[in-house]
Parts: structure tokens; sequence; C-alpha cells
């Protein structure tokens, strides 16, 4: 029996043949993935049953690769790395989150990104803290509509600079931003609002392009105000960016 198990191959649920290539029990072998060439130490019925993955598949959302790196702390609760690397490739692969959002079904992750030890090698030396504030991955502010997460795109932002760029695109409908029809006087509306808190009304306007730089102008300011507020705990190359971002009529 041993000698007819040794050299046995599968294909696993994961998707990859593998094969065994020592063989001492049933409760104690060794396959090789043909693919990858990682070794397993693991149990016969578990190779039959086809439950064994390799750390080398695209196992997360069809493209993300863990590789031999821990995802979980000493603890056992996931890092961070961890968490923004997933949350990442949910946004650009999960055809459910689409539905629900649809302002990412044209984006993407860098090929380099699919592979987990790569992403948390450029975060541990860009991510940084800004007193209790969560820290967001962006992909869209050094580069104004980029749609691609990469190591050239990215950068890591406090909370309170990432919802300064959420859009309501649904409430607005076809009206630029910042700007909503009032049905009952047949006029726009500029107003701005930022993350959970309230609107700001900024006037009203016979026509939404008077009310769209209404708009314009204030959101400019008050970007700038907000880079000034972090300028001395954010990356250089962050706030530059901040100072020269242009909210557009297209937007």
């Amino acid at each position: 029996m041993k000698k007819q198990r040794l050299g046995e191959s599968n294909m696993l649920n994961c998707g990859e043949v593998a094969t065994i290539v020592k063989y001492n029990s049933a409760h104690d072998m060794i396959i090789k993935f043909d693919k990858t060439g990682e070794l397993i130490q693991c149990e016969y019925v578990d190779f039959k049953r086809g439950g064994i993955k390799s750390h080398f598949t695209p196992s997360v959302f069809g493209v993300g690769i863990v590789g031999m790196i821990l995802t979980v702390n000493e603890d056992g609760k996931q890092l961070d790395s961890y968490h923004k690397w997933v949350a990442m490739l949910e946004r650009c692969y999960d055809k459910k989150l689409h539905i629900k959002h649809p302002t990412y079904i044209d984006c993407s992750v860098s090929k380099e990104w699919h592979y987990y030890p790569t992403f948390v090698k450029w975060y541990n030396e860009n991510i940084y803290e800004v007193e209790n504030e969560t820290m967001c991955l962006d992909k869209d502010i050094l580069i104004k509509g980029n749609k691609i997460y990469s190591p050239e795109t990215c950068c890591f932002v406090p909370q309170e600079i990432n919802l300064l760029f959420t859009k309501a695109n649904a409430r607005r409908g076809n009206n630029p931003i910042g700007v909503d029809y009032i049905k009952k006087n047949s006029n726009y509306r500029a107003r701005c609002k930022f993350g959970k808190g309230e609107s700001i009304h900024l006037g009203i306007y016979n026509n939404s392009t008077d009310a769209f730089y209404a708009y314009k102008k204030y959101k400019e300011m008050v970007i700038k105000s907000i880079a000034d507020k972090y300028k001395n705990k954010i990356p250089l190359i962050l706030y530059e960016a901040l100072y020269k971002y242009e909210v557009e009529i297209t937007d």
C-alpha cells in the first residue's frame, strides 16, 4: 500500500494538482503541488477529498495569492495589512459588491499586488498613524480619476481626508457634482456634504453651471484647509496633491 500511494496525484478543490512525494502512513505523508513545488504535510484522507489548499493558489476573489506569510497576529487577530489587501481585492473583483457600489466596476489591482507578501512590503514602508484616526488606502487622490491600485498610485490617508472625496452620484442624478435640482421652484441648489455630517447649503441658482461653480469654489477651499490641518502629519506628496486638486464639472 505504501508503494502504491507514493507518486499518486490528485486534482484538489483549489484547482491545483498535487502528488504524494513521501509516504510514511495514512496520517503522515507529504504532497507536492505540481505547479508551484510547494510541499505540505497532510493526511491521506484530506488529500483524497481535495480539501488541501496551496498558499500560492489565487484563492482570494479569484486573483489574490496569500503566499507563505502570516495574516494574523499573536492573538489570532487579522493583521491590518491583510484586512486592507482583502478589502482592496473585494472592491475590484467582487461582483456582488459592484451591484451596491458600481463605481468600482472598472477598477483593478496591479498584478504585483495580487501577491500578498508584495503588498505587505509596500504597506510596511508606507503606513503611518495620525492620532487615533482610521487610515484608508486611497487610489485616486495622487492621480485623479485613477482606477488601478498599485504602488505608484496609492497612498494612505486619514479617514477625514478620505471622506472629502466621497461622491453621492445616485442622489444628484444627471446634475454636476455638488448640485441638485429643486423641482418645486425649477432651480438648482449647491451644497457640500462631508462624510456623515450635515450638508452645507451654498445657495440657489437659476442654472446648474452656476451652482456647480459655487460648489467648486467652496470645496477646493475646504480641501486646502484640511491639507493645511494635516500638513505636518501626512506625506508631502499627499499634501501637494490635495493643494493642487481641482473639482471639475465632469466629476
